[in-house]
């Protein structure tokens, strides 16, 4: 398999060499799982890390009471499971593909040689944990002081930059999640996301297709986004 062989890399594949990516891809597997399908299950043993080669997953989470919880969204070059098998010894989320999920499986065992061994490819695993830490201090940080809408505008703002697709008539977004899933990732209610979501379609802002959306003003989603900017 050769990872160089997939489009402009994102996440951790993006911040390897081509050097890197190749030895990387020998050390593991290649998988496929279909559109819904669980990678792993909060609880388990941890013995592996993906590295996404192609599509989406979500990070879950179950509360005391049955309600499933999405944590974050991991796509293209991101790595996932990282954390539980230098900590925990075991799942802290369940992974599921959101569409169809091509991922390099690694040992932890390999992947760790493998960062010991190579100091750009452990750099850039350093760069993407802080990266990952700091977003999660800023969104504990911010929650409280700012709007649904706000943190909605972020939420896609952060995603095109880092997965989106430019077009004719924007940035595009390949994202098959329901109101409700993009409501726990942003902290608002259904009803909120939906709301706004049609407040910006109506204003040109953003247009909605089948499992994706395309952000056609970005200049007005950043300003929904800015601090102190409350209406949607």
């Amino acid at each position: 398999m050769n990872l160089n062989e997939i489009g402009q890399a994102q996440g951790f594949l993006g911040l390897l060499t081509d050097v890197e990516r190749a030895v990387l891809a020998d050390l593991g597997r290649l998988s496929v799982f279909p559109p819904g399908a669980t990678m792993c299950v909060e609880g388990d043993p941890s013995t592996h890390v993906f590295i996404l080669v192609d599509g989406w997953v979500k990070i879950l989470s179950v509360t005391s009471d049955g309600h499933e919880m999405v944590l974050a969204l991991r796509g293209e070059g991101d790595i996932v499971g990282e954390v539980a098998g230098g900590t925990a010894g075991y799942r802290t989320a369940t992974v599921q593909a959101v569409g169809t999920v091509r991922t390099l499986i690694v040992g932890y065992e390999r992947f760790n040689s493998f960062l010991d061994s190579h100091p750009g490819a452990s750099h850039a695993y350093r760069r993407i944990l802080t990266r990952r830490w700091n977003d999660t201090e800023s969104m504990l940080r911010t929650r409280s002081v700012t709007s649904g809408a706000q943190r909605l505008a972020g939420l896609l703002l952060d995603l095109a930059n880092r997965h989106g697709t430019r077009t004719g008539r924007g940035v595009r977004i390949a994202m098959p999640l329901s109101q409700e899933e993009l409501a726990s990732l942003t902290g608002a209610s259904r009803a909120t996301v939906t709301r706004v979501l049609s407040n910006w379609r109506n204003r040109g802002v953003i247009r909605t297709g089948q499992r994706e959306i395309t952000i056609t003003d970005l200049t007005a989603l950043k300003r929904i986004a800015s601090p102190g900017a409350y209406s949607a």
